[in-house]
């Protein structure tokens, strides 16, 4: 039988007070583990994180989908091309706008993506390990608010977006 690991106080931590110290150690870990999850995903996490998109939310056009993501709409192009050669997304035409394409999972990339989210499911609970199991949807939820309002006082990604807009498709 495997030996179960001590828990680390925190507070014998070095720079156990160190908030990006800490998201770092966290990161590296997730994105290792991630890594070898999405190995063969055209993109990686990138792609990962359109293919979710396009099979549980309807981000619209290619468009739409880079900035709902936060991915260059030059680097979008590109990461679409190998996810559509994969057979994992198409693009379609827009109905209220023909020089717009919508970005649809295909029925294989759905089929991926639950694979890819069983994997994943794996390698996060083995990352949240350190806390009780009924503080991990705290944990969780925590996370997605500091997400979804992190770049709401970015100004130089503002910028950036407003550009986009401004530039078009």
């Amino acid at each position: 039988m495997a030996a179960v690991p001590t828990p680390v106080q925190p507070s014998t931590l070095p720079l156990s007070d160190d908030l990006g110290w800490a998201l770092g150690v966290l990161f590296r870990a997730y994105a290792k583990a991630a890594g070898v999850v999405m190995a063969d995903v055209p993109g990686g996490p990138r792609g990962y994180q359109v293919l979710a998109t396009c099979v549980r939310d309807t981000p619209g056009t290619q468009l739409a989908l880079a900035h709902q993501l936060g991915v260059d709409r030059t680097v979008m192009t590109y990461l679409l091309d190998d996810l559509e050669k994969a057979g994992l997304v198409t693009r379609q035409p827009d109905p209220s706008d023909r020089r717009a394409r919508r970005i649809v999972a295909t029925d294989t990339g759905r089929a991926r993506l639950a694979e890819l989210d069983e994997g994943l499911c794996g390698a996060e609970n083995r990352l949240l390990a350190g806390l009780p199991e009924e503080e991990r949807p705290l944990f969780r939820d925590l996370l997605q608010r500091l997400a979804a309002t992190v770049n709401v006082h970015d100004p130089i990604h503002n910028a950036c977006q407003a550009a986009d807009q401004i530039a078009g498709p």
